[in-house]
């Protein structure tokens, strides 16, 4: 049973009528302290389940009240005396809980992809350095180089975002997360065009020329990503145990098409250029349905019909981008 702890710190005046509504949502535990003359602490033990549920209320209750806060922390050990009644009820709970699409609280998510949606210094190293390795695992011819850059997966954050924000009509969000995947990509572009000035393109390379050329699978693989992806950031796993998926969707395309930019060959370079594009699509389409299918929508009334008509223009865009670029697949395959 995972388990969370929200502390909320209530101005007193507002105190009897928020302690009321915060009893009735479900808990297991709840305290209450005197923080200090003008402020009461409220404790409330919950199951991740129920996070969110209380979070939206105190949500709405923060941004009208002055001197409210709100934290959230994980439960990592909880030992209390269960009865067996209990233990049969938190069965059946748990036994239902299978059935449906786990995942963190939206405000949890929310802070997640805000945190890669933005450049920063560590960002761009990050990309500089997986784009070298990439880079020289293409030279190279190796398939071990080329995973270790994999792992990183800098391309990931960004691209989740662009889904997550869609969701929820966060334009601002949408904007920020777009420019940054934008500068991933010129950067990337950059450094592997400055590699053909000093290394012949390895067209013999296995790992190289399977990328110049693309495929109906190719958009499997990015639908396929997209949701690993999105249920990483869900149930808030490493990026590491996707990366591999997601880079592979992402990073190398981009690699190869700087260096066959930067060596003037214009038709591999199409090739690849359609790869990128397919497999960001992809990954955006997939991402946005399963965070869709998981129950994420924004809690402010004013927000909600904004993010409805966002979430459908999002899928119609994505949609006719993927169908467009199947049918540019299928013409430049008969053209060969």
């Amino acid at each position: 049973m995972d388990l969370q702890l929200i502390e909320a710190y209530v101005p007193d005046k507002y105190f009897e009528k928020v302690d009321n509504s915060l009893q009735d949502y479900p808990h297991l535990s709840y305290w209450v302290s005197n923080e200090s003359k003008e402020r009461m602490l409220i404790r409330v033990l919950v199951e991740t389940k129920n996070t969110e549920e209380i979070l939206d209320y105190l949500e709405n209750v923060t941004n009208l009240i002055e001197g409210f806060e709100v934290l959230l922390f994980p439960v990592q050990t909880y030992i209390n005396r269960t009865t067996e009644e209990e233990k049969e009820q938190r069965k059946k709970e748990n036994e239902e809980d299978a059935t449906k699409l786990q995942r963190a609280s939206r405000q949890e998510l929310l802070g997640t992809i805000q945190k890669s949606s933005h450049i920063t210094l560590s960002y761009t190293l990050l990309i500089i350095l997986s784009a070298v390795v990439v880079t020289v695992g293409f030279v190279q011819n190796s398939q071990a180089v080329i995973i270790g850059a994999m792992v990183i997966a800098p391309m990931l954050g960004p691209t989740i975002s662009i889904a997550f924000s869609s969701i929820l009509g966060d334009f601002k969000l949408l904007r920020s997360s777009s420019v940054t995947l934008f500068y991933a990509i010129i950067i990337v572009v950059g450094i592997s065009i400055s590699f053909t000035l000093f290394f012949p393109v390895p067209m013999e390379s296995s790992e190289f020329s399977s990328r110049t050329n693309v495929n109906i699978s190719d958009i499997v693989l990015g639908l396929a990503s997209g949701t690993a992806g999105a249920l990483s950031i869900l149930n808030r796993l490493p990026g590491s145990l996707v990366g591999v998926m997601v880079a592979v969707a992402l990073l190398p395309p981009t690699v190869v098409l700087g260096m066959t930019v930067g060596s003037a060959m214009w038709q591999e370079a199409y090739g690849a250029m359609l790869l990128l594009m397919g497999n960001i699509t992809s990954v955006i389409l997939a991402a946005i349905v399963v965070f869709s299918l998981s129950g994420i929508r924004p809690v402010k009334w004013d927000q909600v019909d904004k993010a409805k008509t966002s979430l459908k223009l999002s899928i119609l865009f994505v949609s006719l981008i993927i169908i467009m670029l199947i049918i540019a697949i299928i013409f430049s395959q008969e053209l060969i």
